[in-house]
C-alpha cells in the first residue's frame, strides 16, 4: 500500500483543518463542556454542509460514499481541534444501520443522518461495561408482532440529543438491533459522570418499549457480522482522531520548548526535554502509520482487516496516554492547570483509552485471533 495521502485526501485533510481551527476553536470547546450535552446545533449544522455527517454513507443515500482512509484523514483533524459533540456516536449508529439495515430502513435512516437532520447513537454496554458482544444480557421479548424490551443500557454516548437509539438487546442465543426514536413512550435518559467533559455519556433506561418486527435492523439473523463490522469502522475513526490529539500536544510541547527559558537559555535545549519530545514524536508517528493501515485494510477487504483494528487500538490506547503524560512532563506546573488546553485532550486520552475496547482487550483479541489463524493452518 502507499503510506502517504494522494492529492484528493491531502486537500480533504487541509480543508478540515482550515474548517475546524475557524468554526472549533478552543474557546468553543470549552464553552460547549461546560452545557449539559456538548451539542451545538449551528457546528453540527457545519458539519453537515461540510459533507462530513454523510462522508463513507454511499451517494444514493445521499453521503459522499468516500472510504475509510478519506474518513481517518477528517477525524486525525477532528482529533486535533479536540471536537465536542456527536459526531462519532452518529458515524457509528450509521455505519450499524449501513450494514444490518435493509434498502427501505437504509433510505430511512441514512439520507437525514447524511443531512445532518438525524442524529444517532449505539446502546451496547451494561452493567459489565465490556465490549464483547457475550456481554450483551438485556432480553427483548417477541409478542404479537412486536418487540419489547425493558432494562437499561449504561454509558451511552449522546444519548440526550440523538434522536434515534438503536439498542442492543438478545432474543433467546441471538442478538437484536432495536431502533428507538428518543422520544417513545418508556425511554428515559440520565446523565453520568464522564473523564471527558465534550463527549457526554448517559444511562438509558427501557420501560416496555415496543419495537415492531419489520422496524428491526438485521432482519437477516446476521447481527454479529454487522456489530462487529461497525465497531471496526468505529474504531477505526476514532484511531485517526487520537493520532490528531497526539500531534496537538506533539506540536505544542515543541513550541513550549522553544520558547520557555530556564538558566538562561530554552529548555528544548536541555537533553532530558528533546527525550520526552522524541518519545512523542516516535508513539505518534507509529499511531499515524497503524491507524491508516487499519482503515486502508478494512476499505480494501484485507483479510487481516480485523487484526489491524486491535492493533491500531491496542496501540493507540497506550500511545494517546503516554504521550499526554509526556506533553505534561514538558509544560511543568502550567501543564496541570485549568487555563492550559492541554487538559482538554489529556482527558479525551483517557476516555479514548477505553471507548471500543482498551489496550488489555485488543491485545486478548489478536491473541485469539492469531491463534485461530494458527489453527486453520
Amino acid at each position: 500500500m502507499d503510506f502517504d495521502l494522494n492529492k484528493p485526501q491531502r486537500l480533504l485533510k487541509d480543508s478540515a483543518r482550515e474548517f475546524l481551527a475557524r468554526d472549533c476553536k478552543p474557546e468553543r470547546v470549552r464553552e460547549l463542556m461546560e452545557t449539559d450535552t456538548a451539542h451545538d446545533d449551528k457546528l453540527w449544522q457545519a458539519l453537515a454542509d461540510q459533507g462530513w455527517t454523510g462522508l463513507r454513507i454511499p451517494e444514493e443515500h445521499g453521503g459522499l460514499g468516500l472510504g475509510l482512509v478519506e474518513l481517518a484523514a477528517v477525524m486525525e483533524e477532528m482529533g486535533r481541534a479536540c471536537l465536542p459533540g456527536a459526531f462519532l456516536s452518529t458515524l457509528t449508529a450509521a455505519a450499524l444501520i449501513e450494514y444490518a439495515g435493509d434498502v427501505q430502513q437504509r433510505g430511512k435512516y441514512l439520507e437525514p443522518i447524511a443531512a445532518g437532520e438525524m442524529k444517532a447513537t449505539v446502546a451496547l454496554l451494561e452493567d459489565s461495561a465490556s465490549w464483547d458482544l457475550n456481554a450483551v444480557k438485556l432480553k427483548a421479548t417477541r409478542n404479537g408482532g412486536k418487540f419489547f424490551v425493558t432494562g437499561k443500557k449504561l454509558f451511552v454516548p449522546d444519548a440526550d440529543i440523538s434522536d434515534l437509539l438503536i439498542c442492543v438487546a438478545r432474543t433467546g442465543d441471538s442478538l437484536v438491533l432495536l431502533p428507538i426514536q428518543r422520544e417513545a413512550g418508556g425511554v428515559s435518559v440520565q446523565a453520568m459522570p464522564s473523564m471527558d467533559g465534550t463527549r457526554k455519556i448517559y444511562e438509558l433506561s427501557l420501560e416496555e418499549v415496543s419495537v415492531s418486527e419489520p422496524e428491526v435492523l438485521g432482519a437477516d439473523g446476521d447481527v454479529r457480522t454487522a456489530l462487529s463490522r461497525s465497531l471496526a469502522v468505529a474504531t477505526t475513526a476514532l484511531c485517526a482522531e487520537m493520532v490528531g490529539g497526539m500531534q496537538w500536544m506533539l506540536d505544542t510541547a515543541v513550541e513550549y520548548a522553544k520558547t520557555r527559558q530556564q538558566f538562561g537559555r530554552p529548555i528544548g535545549s536541555f537533553q532530558a526535554v528533546q527525550h520526552q519530545c522524541a518519545d512523542m514524536l516516535l508513539m505518534t508517528e507509529s499511531a499515524r502509520s497503524a491507524a491508516y493501515y487499519a482503515a486502508w485494510a478494512l476499505t480494501e477487504g484485507d483479510p487481516v482487516a480485523t487484526l489491524a483494528v486491535s492493533v491500531a487500538k491496542a496501540y493507540c490506547s497506550d500511545a494517546y496516554r503516554e504521550v499526554a503524560n509526556r506533553c505534561v512532563q514538558v509544560h511543568g506546573g502550567i501543564g496541570f492547570t485549568w487555563e492550559h488546553d492541554l487538559h482538554l485532550y489529556y482527558k479525551r486520552s483517557k476516555s479514548s483509552e477505553t471507548l471500543f475496547g482498551d489496550a488489555i482487550f485488543h491485545r486478548e483479541r489478536i491473541a485469539r485471533l492469531i491463534v485461530d489463524d494458527n489453527e486453520a493452518i
